[in-house]
Parts: C-alpha cells; sequence; structure tokens
C-alpha cells in the first residue's frame, strides 16, 4: 500500500507528459504560421505582377493604331505575359500551376485573374496540402481632367514646305493639331474634363480680347509724328515690303576650295554663274486716300517665283568659301507702295506722341505692348518686383500703369531715324525732317497673329475652324510665346479662378506643347510686344552685352522655368528645324522632339497625346 501511495504521489515526470500531449498543437500553430507567412508573401507578388502584366498589356494596345482584337490581340497578351513572367517567374517559391489570364474590356481597360498553388511544408501533415491563392487587377488608360495650352509659331516661314512634303508646314501643323483632339477625345473618359487653350505667336501675340479694361494703360507713349507746315503734296515716293514666303524651298549651303594664285602673287577666288531664274507676276493694285499730306496710297502686290542658284565666294587666306543659295520653285509676296511726298515748307516731326487708349478695343489689333520691364543682366537673379512682364501670374492693378498692357496700333508707328532706303539709324530723340521713316505696319514688320483662347472645352467643328483660321507671317519670338501660353495656363495667375483645381481629389494635369519651325530670328526693325526695341529700350538696346536674340532666348528660357514650377509639363516639337539646348532644357528629358517632316510631326503628337493618358491601376 505505502508503495502504490508512493508511486500515486510522485509528480517528477508530469512536466514531459505535458510537453508530449502540447506538442502536437504547437507544432501545428507554428507550421501554419510558417505556411502563410510563405503564402502571402506569394499573394503580394503574385498581385503586383497581375498589376505588371496588364499595366504592359494596356500600354501595347494604346499604341496600335486601329486596334483589332482578331489580329492585334496576341501582340498585346504577349506584351503583358511578358511583363507578368518577369515578376513572377515560374516555381517562385515552390509555387506550381502558375495561371494568368487577361480580357480587354469593352472599354479598352485590361482585366486580369493571376492564380497559383503554393504547396506547404507543416500543415501537409495536419492534412492541408496546399494553399491556393488568386488575385485579380484591372488597368485602364484614364485622361483626369487636363488643360492643354499650345503656343503655335505661325511665323512667316511656317509658309515654306519641308523637304519630303507635299503642304507647306503651317498646313501639316493645322492637320495634325486637329488629329491630336481627336485622339484626346477619343481616350477620353466620360467623366474626365479636358480643355485646349491656344497662343499662335510671332513677333507678337494676339491677347486683346482676354484682357479685363482695367487691366490695359488708359493712355500710352508711341513712337509716331506729327506734321509740321502746311502738309501739301509733292511728289510721290515709292518703297518696297518685306516679303513673306507663300511656298516652296530655299535653303544655303557652303564649301571651300583652294584659291587661284595669280601672276602677281596674290590669290582670288571665282564663284560659278548665278543660275537663278525669277519670274514676277502682279496680284493686285489697292488705293487708298490719305491725309498729311493728301492723296493716294497705291499698293502693288506681287507673286514672284525663283528657281536655281545664287553665289557668293569669300577669300580668307589661301581657301575660298563658296555660298550656294538654292531656290526650288519658292514663291513669296511682296508690296510696291507710292504715295504722295511732303511740299515744300512742311516737315514731319518724328517723336514719341501720347495717345488716349480709352478706345483700345475698337481701335487696336489685339495685340499687346508688354507691361513694364528692365534689361536683366543677372538672369539667375531676375527681379520680378521690375520684370512684371516675366511675372507669370501678377494681376494687373487699376492704379498702376507699370502692372498694365498697352495696346498696339502698328500704323501709327514710325521708326526714327530709318529711312526706306535703309539710310539713317535708330535714335530716341526727336527729329523734324520731311523724310519719309519706315512704317513697320506697312512693311510687314509688325505681325500680329490669330487671337489666343483661353482654356474651353470645344466641340469637333469649333477647334477645327480655329485652328484653319491660323496664318503665317512674321519673324520668331520665343520668348513672348512661352510668357503667355504658361500665363494663360497657370492655376495661380490672372485665370485662377477658371484654372485652379475643380477638387482636392480631382487634381488637374497640366501641359503645354510649344511647336516652333525655327531658331529665334529678331529684327530691330520690328515693332514687337516691347515696342520699336531700338528706340524703346525697355528689355534691350544696341549697346547690350547681348544681342536682341539672345536676349530673347534668355527671357524665354526663364519663362520657360517659371512655368515649371506651377506643375506644367512642357512639350518641345522643333518642326522642319534643329533643336537647340534652350529647347531641350526647356523641356527636359522625355519631353522634346524633333521631327523634319508631316509623319514625324504626327509621330510626335500622338506620342504626347498617349503621355498625357494617365495608364493607372483601377480601384
Amino acid at each position: 500500500m505505502r508503495v502504490a501511495r508512493d508511486i500515486l504521489g510522485d509528480t517528477s515526470g508530469n512536466a514531459l507528459t505535458i510537453i508530449g500531449f502540447s506538442l502536437l498543437p504547437l507544432l501545428a500553430l507554428v507550421g501554419s504560421s510558417i505556411d502563410m507567412g510563405r503564402a502571402y508573401l506569394v499573394q503580394s507578388r503574385l498581385q503586383q505582377a497581375c498589376d505588371a502584366g496588364v499595366l504592359g498589356a494596356r500600354k501595347e494596345l494604346g499604341a496600335i493604331d486601329n486596334f483589332d482584337p482578331d489580329s492585334d490581340g496576341v501582340q498585346v497578351s504577349g506584351k503583358g505575359n511578358r511583363f507578368f513572367n518577369v515578376n513572377f517567374a515560374d516555381g517562385i517559391y515552390s509555387s506550381i500551376d502558375r495561371n494568368f489570364q487577361m480580357s480587354i474590356d469593352d472599354d479598352m481597360s485590361i482585366s486580369g485573374v493571376a492564380s497559383v498553388i503554393v504547396p506547404t511544408d507543416i500543415m501537409q501533415f495536419f492534412g492541408k496540402e496546399e494553399i491556393p491563392i488568386e488575385v485579380s487587377c484591372r488597368a485602364e488608360l484614364n485622361i483626369p481632367n487636363t488643360d492643354i495650352m499650345m503656343a503655335l509659331d505661325v511665323t512667316g516661314s511656317m509658309a515654306e514646305t519641308n523637304a519630303g512634303d507635299s503642304s507647306p508646314k503651317i498646313a501639316v501643323l493645322k492637320s495634325v493639331v486637329k488629329q491630336f483632339y481627336a485622339t484626346m477625345e477619343t481616350n477620353r473618359q466620360p467623366e474626365s474634363r479636358i480643355r485646349y487653350g491656344f497662343v499662335p505667336y510671332s513677333t507678337n501675340v494676339n491677347v486683346g480680347g482676354l484682357l479685363k479694361d482695367e487691366w490695359v494703360v488708359p493712355s500710352w507713349d508711341y513712337p509716331s509724328r506729327t506734321l509740321v507746315g502746311s502738309g501739301g503734296s509733292g511728289s510721290l515716293y515709292g518703297y518696297y515690303s518685306a516679303s513673306s514666303p507663300v511656298s516652296g524651298t530655299y535653303y544655303t549651303t557652303t564649301s571651300t576650295s583652294a584659291a587661284t594664285r595669280n601672276w602677281s602673287g596674290t590669290y582670288s577666288c571665282t564663284p560659278p554663274a548665278n543660275t537663278l531664274t525669277t519670274s514676277t507676276a502682279l496680284l493686285s493694285t489697292t488705293t487708298q486716300a490719305v491725309t498729311n499730306p493728301a492723296g493716294t496710297r497705291t499698293t502693288y502686290t506681287y507673286n514672284r517665283t525663283r528657281n536655281g542658284n545664287v553665289y557668293s565666294m569669300a577669300l580668307s587666306g589661301t581657301t575660298c568659301t563658296l555660298t550656294t543659295t538654292t531656290y526650288a520653285s519658292y514663291i513669296d509676296t511682296y508690296r510696291y507702295i507710292t504715295e504722295p511726298s511732303l511740299g515744300t515748307g512742311s516737315n514731319w516731326l518724328y517723336k514719341d506722341v501720347t495717345k488716349s487708349t480709352t478706345n483700345w478695343r475698337a481701335e487696336s489689333n489685339g495685340c499687346i505692348e508688354e507691361r513694364s520691364t528692365y534689361e536683366i543682366d543677372d538672369y539667375d537673379n531676375v527681379d520680378l518686383d521690375r520684370a512684371l512682364d516675366l511675372d507669370l501670374d501678377l494681376v494687373p492693378s487699376a492704379s498702376d500703369t507699370d502692372t498694365q498692357w498697352r495696346p498696339m496700333y502698328p500704323s501709327i508707328i514710325y521708326e526714327r531715324a530709318k529711312e526706306w532706303s535703309g539710310a539713317g539709324s535708330f535714335q530716341k530723340a526727336a527729329v523734324g525732317t520731311n523724310l519719309e521713316f519706315v512704317s513697320p505696319y506697312i512693311a510687314g514688320f509688325a505681325a500680329c497673329p490669330a487671337a489666343s483662347k483661353k482654356l474651353q472645352e470645344w466641340a469637333q467643328a469649333d477647334y477645327d475652324a480655329y485652328i484653319d483660321g491660323l496664318v503665317a507671317a512674321g519673324s520668331t519670338y520665343h520668348d513672348i510665346g512661352m510668357i503667355w501660353a504658361a500665363r494663360l495656363l497657370s492655376p495661380t495667375g490672372i485665370f485662377s479662378s477658371e484654372n485652379a483645381d475643380v477638387s482636392t481629389r480631382q487634381r488637374t494635369s497640366r501641359h503645354l506643347i510649344f511647336l516652333t519651325d525655327g531658331q529665334t530670328s529678331s529684327l530691330d526693325l520690328s515693332y514687337s510686344s516691347y515696342g520699336v526695341e531700338p528706340i524703346a529700350q525697355r528689355r534691350w538696346n544696341s549697346a547690350s552685352p547681348l544681342t536682341l536674340t539672345q536676349t530673347i532666348e534668355k527671357r524665354f528660357s526663364f519663362a520657360c522655368e517659371e512655368a515649371k514650377k506651377k506643375n506644367i509639363t512642357v512639350w518641345f516639337v522643333a518642326f522642319g528645324t534643329d533643336l537647340n539646348p534652350v529647347m531641350t532644357t526647356c523641356a527636359g528629358n522625355g519631353h522634346y522632339f524633333s521631327a523634319a517632316n508631316a509623319d514625324e510631326l504626327q509621330d510626335a503628337f500622338r506620342t504626347i497625346a498617349k503621355s498625357i493618358g494617365d495608364l493607372r491601376l483601377a480601384i
């Protein structure tokens, strides 16, 4: 009995027994943690692979024009499967039975389902030999609220034709920009808003119709003239206007050769004989009554067609440099103008004349002179309290004319003291004379493009009609195009109430597309957005350390950087011209294109359209 009681009372082996009974559930708990942790890891990786697959497939679908599921479906699914396979290799994490299926939905989104089986390591001993995992994914090409401002070069060279094209550059531009609208609208989601705005630019921009009355000065000083004396008419005088290209091409090439040594020991160069042929046709003759002095101004408009080569030769040491200008069915238009000259005893006083601008909407042409600025000597430290033209957001003050814009009156502008013959030089001082100084308006140096348009939603017909109204004329002043394109697109500027995000949830994507067919081409004779520059001297003068062209490019670059600070994506397209560092730096990597012809321009705009579309995972 005592032995039995001792045995029953002995508890020294209980711990081992308890451990033995608890080992099985403990093993199940630890094993499930290991297997489930691996399953969660596989599920996460599988979801990433599924997402990558449908995104890759949707991007491939978007790159196919006129998509046909029967002929193009294999290409799309192939791209999606490659992305999936790269992200989830067969057998990874010991998984088996990997499967990935995609389908194209009615709205052209891509849906996917991925599945895999994960064999268990521990749980198989408890009857759970495998864990099935399945995930779904979907990708759509979604265009959120999008604002697109286009700064379009409509300078005179746009009337020329690129090599390999059959239509002038301005016609190609119109076709491509209209197709861009169609592409964007095809991909637009029903709930999204796309707005387009335009700034056609050349020497100037036409933005007068967008300005409030209080944003314009009540009066301004213009370089003009007044009549001194009786004003009686003497004889007629005549002069030519600048020419405007119509069609065809011309280009210049250079080559070098050894100079000819003469019997006297000197060297000379002999150019080939010119082969240029020119034909001129009178298109029209118009007359207009004029005063001061009284009489009739007659304008003869001609078309001139040129074919062949013009040669010039320069000698440097013992080397001849031959410059060849080749004209290929190059047609341009020019005018010859006659009008009465002053009689004896009468003079013009050329000076700055103060003009009331209270009736500017009816009297001016819609183009504007920029507000106050200064000649910048350090573009890394621009004082925007002085360079008000480069302050993209400053709203004009009704009490401060420095902040206001000035309407252009090209017909009253005269360039003292430049004569039609080319004689004379610019000066700020008044000049009394009976000579006729250049009128940039008559000479064709005061181009005013089609009116700019604020951001708005467009119907295709209205959009196309506006684009069809663009006309090529003027010189290439990139800075004024960039300034106003950024100004009209800014969400925090003069049109902030219209351009701000619709809501914090529904942000607006902002894009500035800048298209040009040429490098900066300034002309001191032009009446530009900064006046007649050698006379006005607001941002540049002939003694400045920078040329006028360099000044324009510096200001362009500054305005571009200011635009990008506002989260605006800048796209730059060089059409029929080379990209330069000013252009590429402005746009940044991946956002600039060089298009030599119509097909390449179409490709550039298609790429931009697809990039503006926001490829994303559907939630």
